[in-house]
């Protein structure tokens, strides 16, 4: 597995109505600057804390930078409770507001456990602008840098997996899913392994925990996993003692979709309506 990744397409990139892969990397393309693949946004730690960002492990120093135009509205300790706090869980942390939204709705975009801050509150900044450096204040078992995003609110309560709103590199794709059980109900930390056949090389996502995170309006996803160079691939889970595995393409700069529902197994395609109430039938066609 190698760290390299082809440039970003252009921001911003939507190749559908319902994508918004709006932000740009935090960290430059020279650095490694892909989420950590086991505990991505969703995860579940010590079994009752659940991942409301993504983690991008880098050495501390390393530069960290907006992902969008806007304004710093939160600058030092104590992003997660509004108030200073040395003791705050994400560190010394930055927030912006960013001079666009999605839906109507405002975005957030906040960047944790940093060792230098650069910017204060009401600095405006633009896209690629320096924010501080990578660190490990806060609750952490290294440095890295902590990415969320939140919409509508600026709240713990409202953030989105930031692998649907960071562009893609050029010439790969994301694979997200909706895991649940042969009644339609969700199924919460569900392994599903990702396979290159051609190259023997696995990439492994756990369904989202039960508190805390969101799925897209769309999507309605409860599993992504980004950073997937275009080609064929297999997925693969078991459920209930019984393997199952399925085909998908990865397109470049898409998002590709499945979903699993228990001894139904895997669907592969894009829900059918935005925002719809996702129900879909058992009897539609699956791979076992």
């Amino acid at each position: 597995m190698t760290d390299w990744r082809p440039p970003l397409y252009p921001t911003p990139w939507a190749p559908t109505l319902y994508d918004h892969f709006f932000f740009a990397s935090p960290i430059a393309a020279n650095e490694i600057n892909s989420p950590v693949s086991d505990y991505r946004y969703g995860g579940v730690f010590f079994e009752d804390i659940v991942h409301t960002g993504v983690d991008i492990p880098a050495p501390k120093g390393t530069p960290i930078l907006a992902v969008g135009a806007g304004t710093v509205i939160w600058a030092g300790y104590g992003v997660f409770q509004g108030g200073y706090d040395p003791t705050d869980p994400y560190g010394q942390a930055v927030t912006i507001q960013h001079d666009f939204g999605y839906q109507n709705q405002p975005l957030y975009t906040i960047y944790g456990h940093m060792n230098e801050i650069d910017v204060v509150e009401g600095q405006h900044v633009e896209t690629g602008d320096l924010l501080g450096l990578v660190g490990e204040t806060g609750v952490v078992t290294g440095p890295h840098l902590h990415l969320e995003v939140r919409i509508g609110e600026n709240s713990f309560f409202t953030t989105r997996n930031p692998e649907l709103w960071l562009v893609p590199p050029i010439g790969w794709g994301i694979i997200a899913g909706r895991v649940m059980d042969g009644v339609g109900q969700l199924v919460y930390d569900q392994q599903i392994i990702i396979t290159d056949p051609q190259n023997e090389q696995n990439w492994f996502a756990w369904s989202y925990g039960k508190t805390a995170v969101n799925s897209d309006s769309y999507y309605q996803e409860n599993l992504v996993i980004g950073d997937l160079p275009a080609g064929s691939y297999i997925l693969r889970t078991d459920f209930g003692g019984v393997g199952f595995r399925a085909p998908i393409e990865v397109h470049p700069g898409m998002v590709n979709y499945f979903t699993f529902r228990g001894y139904y197994g895997f669907t592969v395609g894009s829900p059918t309506a935005p925002g719809a109430d996702f129900t879909p039938s058992p009897f539609e066609t699956a791979i076992p």
